[in-house]
């Protein structure tokens, strides 16, 4: 195949593969939109509302190794299909979930959704790497999870107009209505989860028709064996996947409770009062034809968790272009250290300044995966793939941190409990400034 033919091959594939990497940003988001509604639904504490992402992340530890030997018997394509196909039938799951107010369905549902994503990344990421040459990894993966952050960023929007839109009644309440009352709530209250997911579903599958038909541009060789063993030997990768593990527990962490540390802090009032903000939100709202004029609090708050997915769209847009004409180990630490002063400030001040300070951190939050994830791929040749799936591997962080961040909040309140995160972007700025070339 002609250089040319070779070029305008990788340009599709790379276009193609951009729709999954929105995909998936979008309803990984979608959960989080999800986590304060359950909270309220269940009444649960913070650290047992963390088990839906307990759930959706360990799923990547659990599904990764067994994906990448997938991939290699059966093909990238046909690899793709089993991971939409495996993300609809968890989306389907929310249906029954809804309906009988099941919390372990909904688990197993994020679970199983979660593997379907965990395929898509394991074969995603690396070849999206791959698809040039290796110094402009870092700028193409940060190109393409700029499209994974458009999806991060319409979520939330959906997720305050649509999943957060209404009240959700205690226990108590519920009892007190009649059972006419009682079953026409509980139908309403399902609905309300399973008419987004079903759209979901039906729009995955048709992706799993459409990936079926095209024709993808083969970039990888077999892995060889022992690939693992040697792996494991390997500083750098070893490095990297511990810097996975942390940005990816700090970023879910810090976006699962966004809404929750907004309500903690009561910014509903501060922010119904502030004409600025209100324009801001309705003007966000005014997309779907909504206004928050006498809108639930939680759906109001909701509606900023835009610009903390949106930063990271931003960010690695620049990004991009940043990794191109800077070492990508030196803009890493540069974005990291800007992390940590952003949520220093917010656990030291109260109201909009608290507020918007976290919800920069999503800006900086932008370069790291690509950035942690190319790096780490350096060097390896045809070890690439199955590095790919130690690191997918390490996107377990996303259960364990925010876990432990529930669970500090349970104990000692949010601003104690962003210390965690501000050791994880710590590690990160350490990983970023060992890659800086000598």
């Amino acid at each position: 195949m002609s250089t040319s033919a070779t070029n305008k091959s990788y340009k599709s594939a790379f276009i193609f593969l951009t729709t999954l990497f929105f995909l998936w940003g979008f309803i990984t988001v979608l959960v989080d939109s999800l986590v304060p509604r359950l909270k309220d639904v269940f009444e649960m504490s913070y650290a047992k509302t963390v088990l839906v992402q307990f759930a959706f992340f360990v799923a990547f530890f659990v599904f990764s190794l067994p994906a990448g030997a997938i991939l290699s018997k059966i093909g990238y394509k046909k690899g793709i299909v089993l991971g939409l196909l495996t993300m609809a039938a968890g989306c389907l799951l929310f249906y029954p979930a809804a309906s009988f107010r099941s919390f372990p369905v909904f688990l197993f549902g994020y679970f199983t959704l979660a593997g379907g994503i965990t395929i898509l990344q394991v074969a995603a990421n690396p070849y999206v790497a791959l698809l040039g040459s290796e110094d402009g990894a870092s700028s193409r993966l940060n190109l393409s999870q700029a499209f994974n952050s458009l999806g991060t960023t319409i979520a939330p929007v959906v997720g305050a107009l649509f999943l957060l839109s209404d009240s959700v009644k205690t226990s108590a309440e519920i009892n007190l209505l009649s059972d006419i009352d009682k079953t026409n709530y509980y139908v309403a209250e399902a609905a309300t989860v399973q008419t987004p997911f079903l759209f979901i579903a039906i729009f995955i599958a048709v992706l799993a028709l459409i990936f079926g038909f095209i024709k993808l541009p083969t970039v990888m060789q077999e892995s060889p064996k022992g690939g693992y063993l040697t792996l494991l030997k390997n500083k750098l990768m070893l490095m990297g996947a511990l810097g996975i593990f942390v940005y990816v527990g700090a970023e879910v962490a810090i976006g699962s409770f966004l809404v929750n540390y907004f309500v903690d802090m009561n910014l509903a009032a501060v922010v119904a009062g502030n004409e600025t903000m209100m324009s801001i939100a309705n003007t966000i709202a005014s997309t779907f034809n909504k206004t928050f004029t006498d809108s639930d609090p939680k759906s109001l708050l909701a509606i900023f968790v835009i610009f903390y997915w949106g930063g990271a769209m931003i960010g690695r847009f620049v990004g991009a272009y940043l990794t191109k004409i800077m070492a990508p180990g030196k803009v890493l630490s540069i974005f990291a250290f800007l992390a940590i002063s952003m949520i220093v400030i917010s656990i030291n001040t109260t109201g909009l300044l608290s507020m918007w300070s976290i919800l920069v951190v999503g800006l900086f939050n932008s370069i790291m995966f690509p950035t942690i994830f190319t790096l780490s791929l350096e060097g390896l040749g045809d070890l690439k793939a199955q590095a790919s799936g130690l690191l997918c591997m390490a996107i377990v962080g996303g259960a364990i941190i925010p876990f432990i961040f529930g669970s500090l909040i349970d104990g000692f309140g949010f601003k104690t409990a962003f210390i965690l995160t501000i050791f994880c972007y710590g590690y990160i700025l350490f990983f970023g400034r060992y890659k800086i070339p000598s």
